[in-house]
């Protein structure tokens, strides 16, 4: 199973770099290079959603959906043996003879 899902996601992961990167830019047209807008709205002109811009929010949700499977799954497949820190080995020896006694100086 663990297989499969990590064949899928390496998959849905390039066919997101390659949707990704096939899109234009928003301003990417000849006004946008010398810095104007194709309409006077504040954020700028928005178009009608693309078969890009679709197909990237499907392989979005493809990638952030198997990524968390094979989180749970790894983590339903690991033993629970305590954490890293439990698991370190103690480096501080016993001594054999007590801690010597500090003095105090006595008042006169």
């Amino acid at each position: 199973m663990v297989y499969l899902l990590t064949t899928l996601h390496v998959l849905v992961c390039l066919f997101l770099i390659i949707v990704v990167l096939l899109q234009s830019g928003k301003a990417a047209d000849l006004a946008g290079a010398f810095g104007g807008m194709g309409s006077q709205t504040v954020f700028g002109p928005r178009g009608t959603a693309t078969v890009l811009s679709k197909a990237t929010t499907i392989a979005a949700i493809l990638f952030m959906l198997t990524a968390l499977s094979l989180a749970i799954s790894t983590d339903r497949n690991t033993s629970r043996s305590g954490s890293v820190l439990e698991r370190r080995m103690p480096t501080v020896t016993k001594s054999t003879q007590p801690p010597a006694k500090a003095t105090q100086p006595t008042k006169k």
